[in-house]
């Protein structure tokens, strides 16, 4: 097992850590996307999809450790990493920071990283973590999309997530090795299409509940 941990103790290893975790994220908010695509459908779909969540009993509760691991692996790697850059060129570069073809996405991927870990302990806080005894979820979320503070919050956030992935997902594939003339276009524009659906997929429910309540 030296070699494992060898492997994943090399900048080479961290990256992978980054893109395992990066493309599992990816997959999850996919799936989660899907389950608030409910919401649409009104408090009865969307609260039997959430029951229909929650009678997985152990298996949700084992998911959501492991997601919480891979949250845990993703954000120490990538600050690891983001560190040991910084040591590498402690001093600036004096060209522009949009030269050689850096995007805003991978520009600001720590900071956009950090803003999305602060919005997720908020997010779990006021939907995850409340008392459902004498409530819905369905009642919860039109309760604080009531807020239009939260919904610009919410709509910023979910500007914020589109803006990451749009990195995150073809560099992850580059990571692995797909980083060819013939592949990487279609990849970034999958990125690009990915980013577009996480944005306006989540950004819009709040709108839409806000405006339906």
């Amino acid at each position: 097992m030296n070699w494992l941990a060898t492997t994943f103790a090399s900048s080479i290893g961290k990256k992978l850590l980054m893109a395992l975790t990066g493309i599992f994220f990816c997959f999850f908010l996919t799936v989660h996307l899907a389950g608030n695509l409910t919401l649409y459908g009104g408090s009865a779909m969307f609260n039997s999809y959430a029951e229909h969540l929650h009678s997985l009993g152990v298996l949700l509760v084992v998911a959501e450790w492991g997601m919480l691991l891979f949250a845990l692996v993703h954000i120490l790697t990538g600050l690891t990493l983001y560190y040991q850059n910084l040591r590498a060129r402690p001093q600036r570069y004096q060209l522009k920071k949009r030269a050689g073809g850096r995007t805003l996405g991978s520009a600001t991927m720590p900071y956009t990283g950090v803003l999305l870990l602060a919005f997720v302990i908020f997010h779990l806080l006021n939907f995850h973590f409340v008392d459902k005894s004498q409530t819905t979820i369905y009642a919860i979320v039109t309760a604080a999309f009531a807020s239009p503070l939260y919904v610009i919050l919410y709509v910023v956030a979910m500007i914020v997530a589109a803006i990451h992935v749009s990195h995150g997902f073809w560099s992850a594939f580059q990571t692995f090795g797909a980083n060819h003339p013939k592949y990487m276009p279609a990849i970034r524009t999958v990125s690009v299409l990915f980013a577009l659906l996480v944005g306006f997929g989540f950004g819009l429910l709040p709108i839409y509940i806000s405006m339906s309540a």
